[in-house]
């Protein structure tokens, strides 16, 4: 069974910066897109990034495109994300999700595995 696990959240300042880590399990991802989605409170799931977890194309958000950064680590089965020049309105619980044949990255439904998520608070 996939497993995801995201870890590296925390509280920082206003132009710090955090780097997210998801340890994947469970199968072989090759085919599989990772992606990162962001959810405020009260508010909805949100696309941060995506990756193919094979051939390593990326996508952003418009968002953070300037600021975050996804990669993967294939030999270690990781997925990360490193946020640079963090702002409140980047305060959310970041989930990593993965599924196979992904076309419409940005689509929350388009993701059958989750993580539980990390808290990221940024303050001003």
């Amino acid at each position: 069974q996939v497993q995801l696990v995201e870890s590296g959240g925390g509280s920082v300042q206003t132009g710090g910066s955090l780097r997210l880590s998801c340890a994947a399990s469970g199968r072989t991802f090759s085919g599989y897109t990772m992606a990162w989605f962001r959810q405020g409170l009260g508010k909805e799931r949100e696309f941060v990034g995506s990756i193919r977890w094979s051939g390593g194309v990326t996508y952003l958000a418009d968002s953070v495109r300037s600021r975050f950064t996804i990669s993967r680590d294939k030999s270690k089965n990781t997925l990360d994300l490193q946020m640079n020049s963090l702002k409140p309105e980047d305060t959310a619980v970041y989930y990593c999700a993965a599924a196979f044949g992904v076309n419409l990255v940005f689509r929350v439904n388009e993701y059958a595995y989750w993580g539980q998520g990390t808290q990221v608070t940024v303050s001003s």
